[in-house]
């Protein structure tokens, strides 16, 4: 899976300027060694050696600062990219002065929809606008077919200038696994940035096909309680997006009409 995300990232990125950092998190597989000796031989390629307790947010944090240029780009190992021009587009919206975080037009392998934004409130706490629709769907009012103010999007895809990255603390770290691009979006734009979706950027998401789904009692309880420290953070804001309309639903991800 690795393989394929780098692979396509070099093979297929128009933008002409661009460094990769893997961060190593513990691998122990041979299959997996190999593989970082071949890309320790790209010189746009460096391995970050992190052998810890898996936090997602200091994993990304680790990697943020040893990167060297005024943009960063968090990439999940799970995304493909399947388009020359996904950066450049992500790149001409985040150096605007306005934008803060940039998100990406993301595909289930079987060409529906995995993420187009993030809607806060949806669920409790967020969740992801018209999951599951049809590729060629437009959306609610032509939205997926548009650029557009989103209240986050997810950090599988995420592009922000350096500066601004740094001047929020970057990701949380106490938020280890969920929901910590959610907080990270909504510190971003507390600060006084817009968050971004762009359909014009479009990625084929593995999802989770690396940690796995949150099904385990240990998982299950470590979801929970970051579910309530978001609660605890934002309290009235995760009541309501101001980016998604008051009369859809906050019960399904599918942006129907609110019943009640």
């Amino acid at each position: 899976m690795l393989a394929t995300c780098i692979r396509s990232i070099r093979s297929l990125t128009r933008y002409p300027d661009y460094e990769i950092i893997i961060v190593d998190n513990g691998s122990v597989q041979d299959a997996t060694r190999r593989l970082f000796k071949e890309f320790a031989a790209d010189p746009a390629i460096r391995i970050l050696s992190r052998p810890e307790p898996f936090n997602f947010s200091r994993l990304n944090n680790a990697a943020a600062r040893a990167a060297t240029g005024a943009i960063l780009g968090l990439i999940n190992n799970d995304i493909e990219v399947t388009h020359a021009a996904w950066l450049d587009e992500m790149v001409a919206l985040a150096i605007r002065p306005e934008t803060g975080c940039v998100g990406a037009k993301l595909m289930y392998p079987d060409g529906r929809l995995q993420h187009a934004g993030v809607v806060i409130g949806l669920g409790g706490v967020a969740g992801h606008a018209h999951r599951f629709a049809r590729a060629d769907d437009p959306g609610y009012l032509g939205r997926l077919r548009s650029v557009h103010e989103v209240g986050a999007v997810t950090a599988a895809c995420l592009v922000i200038r350096r500066e601004v990255y740094d001047a929020v603390g970057g990701l949380d770290e106490e938020l280890t696994v969920a929901f910590n691009d959610v907080d990270f979006c909504l510190k971003v734009h507390a600060a006084g940035y817009l968050n971004l979706w762009t359909p014009f950027a479009a990625l084929i998401h593995h999802e989770s096909a690396s940690r796995g789904r949150d099904l385990t009692p240990a998982k299950a309880k470590r979801f929970a309680d970051e579910h309530a420290s978001m609660q605890r953070r934002w309290g009235a804001q995760l009541l309501g997006d101001p980016y998604y309309s008051p009369h859809l639903t906050y019960d399904r991800e599918d942006s129907s009409l609110r019943l009640r």
